[in-house]
């Protein structure tokens, strides 16, 4: 069964809803602002409609980006991985977010353990590369389980190991943590 058509019900075309969107997202605009730029080009929309097709297509858009950049990724091996990992408390108990970030700082994979092992570390190794194909260098800290995770799968000698390296890893873990080094990542009661 095919997917039905998320544009079917609109009466503007799907370049322009498209467009309003990327422009949206992609530049600091309001929706006031982007309703002027569109109107200048001769599209005439609202604010409210920009707003509407931001909400309702925003994720759709985002999803066919990232989707993009992965295969964009696969194809093209030579590119660095950052590995790092980080302690992380859900409800009380002691979990590793083991994560990897690319050379230009973007998150490409993150995974939760209950240890950090070797058994750990290739396993987040093996489902990173399965999914973005194999890195020509890996930079990883000094952790014992990220030279024998490598060493198993037989990309040793793609491994740099080292304190300074790493720094891109170490700074994606930024928007985790509180200013006094706490983690933010906590389970949270919904109250209603």
């Amino acid at each position: 069964m095919t997917k039905p058509d998320p544009f079917r019900y609109f009466k503007t075309s799907r370049e322009i809803i498209r467009l309003a969107v990327m422009l949206y997202v992609r530049f600091p605009l309001s929706p006031r602002n982007v309703e002027d730029m569109l109107h200048e080009c001769g599209i005439d929309v609202s604010h409210e409609a920009v707003r509407f097709w931001w909400q309702r297509f925003g994720p759709m858009f985002a999803t066919e980006i990232r989707q993009k950049r992965a295969e964009r990724l696969r194809s093209w091996p030579q590119w660095r991985w950052h590995l790092a990992e980080m302690f992380v408390k859900t409800n009380t108990e002691r979990h590793w977010l083991w994560r990897a970030v690319d050379h230009e700082g973007e998150g490409l994979e993150s995974f939760e353990t209950k240890t950090r092992n070797r058994k750990a570390a290739l396993k987040f190794i093996r489902i990173s590369m399965k999914r973005y194909g194999p890195p020509e260098v890996i930079f990883a800290d000094r952790l014992r389980s990220y030279g024998a995770a490598p060493r198993e799968i037989g990309a040793a000698d793609r491994q740099e190991t080292g304190r300074w390296p790493n720094n891109r890893a170490e700074n994606s873990h930024l928007p985790l943590l509180a200013p006094g080094g706490t983690n933010l990542v906590r389970q949270k009661r919904q109250r209603s």
